[in-house]
């Protein structure tokens, strides 16, 4: 097993054949965080479940006292009209804090035969499901938690050879090379101050100057005075910006690109980088998360990521996707559990 992918799963669990789960009536738990829910619906889609989203509330006094409190009992898996309201799925894939207390309703209402699956730490402990995925520098380990390099997303190889065979015209009649630029915000973690937003503004100018072609997407947390700034640029060096109109082209904008920039405040955009096999360089912000500088840190060591100076970097390396690995990890903790039940 490579340095990116590391699991404490049991040596029984992971000799198993990876069971085929295709068609399996599957639920994905949340508070609608689109970052928790999209690695969630990744591993959904790369196992073929069938599955719903069931939303639990983001606010109020339940969400406040998660992971250990309560649930609303509007909500839980007895009501008529809550997020857990049945028929019961066979798989239960969760993420985010304030979906653990509903995870643990669930279990509890089966009395534990519904299959559970976590994506990050759930901040109680590694036995709160029966399998658990967290990156490489988190801390929690156990015999049922798996590890790897990046995060589970919905940039899979499938929806990149797709984009590349039928390309977005609005990003293919651009002049190569082109550089897709995702851009973060602000996070409880940190915030762009002004010195950062204009060094990262000189150093995309730079790369227009070697005549690259910028597309850049930014995000709803991106503040005002970058997104202005990006957007100017854009226009003024024949590049594009996705300004909310039209279909999304996130997926292309990966697909097409000859390097990726990207902002340091999300692991999860570096994640979908490195999944391309295109060159990522990171434009790191002061006060970045420490724990995502060791993910950083694993991804310049296998050849994919170097500091955005303003330079286009050329680097080869085999793309990096855990999503497949995380979903066969859980398929075969799903064998496992059917055996103990019996099933």
């Amino acid at each position: 097993m490579s340095v990116s992918e590391r699991s404490e799963i049991t040596t029984d669990a992971a000799e198993r054949p990876a069971p085929d789960l295709t068609g399996l009536r599957a639920w994905i738990v949340t508070d609608g965080k689109a970052g928790d829910e999209n690695q969630c619906v990744g591993i959904a889609e790369t196992l073929g479940l069938d599955y719903e989203l069931r939303r639990v509330p983001a606010h109020g006094p339940f969400g406040w006292t998660a992971p250990w409190g309560p649930i609303d009992p509007r909500e839980g898996p007895h009501s008529r009209s809550g997020a857990l309201r049945g028929p019961y799925p066979e798989i239960l894939i969760a993420s985010g804090r304030r979906s653990v207390p509903y995870l643990r309703a669930m279990r509890r209402a089966t009395d534990r035969r519904i299959f559970t699956a976590f994506l990050k730490d759930p901040r109680t402990g590694h036995d709160s499901a029966d399998f658990i995925w967290v990156p490489d520098y988190d801390d929690l380990r156990g015999p049922n938690v798996f590890t790897t390099l990046t995060a589970p997303h919905l940039v899979t190889a499938a929806r990149l050879a797709a984009a590349r065979a039928r390309p977005d015209p609005r990003l293919a009649s651009l002049g190569r090379p082109r550089v897709a630029v995702l851009i973060g915000g602000d996070s409880r973690h940190l915030s762009y101050r002004k010195a950062d937003m204009g060094r990262l503004v000189d150093n995309l100018r730079k790369l227009a100057d070697l005549g690259c072609r910028l597309v850049v997407t930014v995000s709803r947390r991106t503040p005002d005075p970058l997104r202005e700034a990006v957007k100017r640029l854009a226009a003024e060096t024949g590049g594009f910006l996705w300004d909310g109109t039209g279909e999304n082209p996130y997926v292309s904008m990966l697909a097409l690109a000859d390097a990726v920039v990207v902002t340091s405040d999300s692991a999860n955009m570096v994640s979908e980088a490195a999944s391309t096999g295109a060159p990522v360089l990171l434009f790191e912000l002061p006060r970045t998360y420490i724990r995502h500088r060791r993910m950083f840190a694993g991804l310049a060591i296998a050849g994919a990521l170097r500091p955005f100076t303003g330079q286009f970097e050329t680097l080869s390396y085999k793309p990096i996707d855990a999503t497949p690995r995380i979903a066969e990890a859980l398929a075969r903790s799903y064998a496992a559990h059917k055996a103990a039940l019996g099933g």
